[in-house]
């Protein structure tokens, strides 16, 4: 899924984040605006992952993105 659709539809999309990730605040997902590293980078801090942990979670909920939402290329 292209980075600036999931930065388009972010409005919509932080609620799966935060069901996905509820350690991460409101605040954190409003920063986020759909940036897939910082998204990375907070997930980080607060589950204390790995960098390629974090990616991977990000990357699979992307994926998953997709499969939700296939018109959103």
């Amino acid at each position: 899924m292209n980075k600036d659709i999931i930065s388009g539809k972010w409005t919509q999309l932080k609620g799966k984040a935060q069901a996905k990730w509820g350690d991460l605040t409101d605040d954190d997902l409003k920063v986020a605006e759909g940036n897939a590293e910082y998204l990375a980078g907070r997930l980080q801090e607060r589950y204390g992952w790995a960098k390629d942990r974090a990616e991977t979670e990000v990357h699979d909920f992307q994926k998953a993105l997709h499969k939700d939402y296939p018109d959103w290329h």
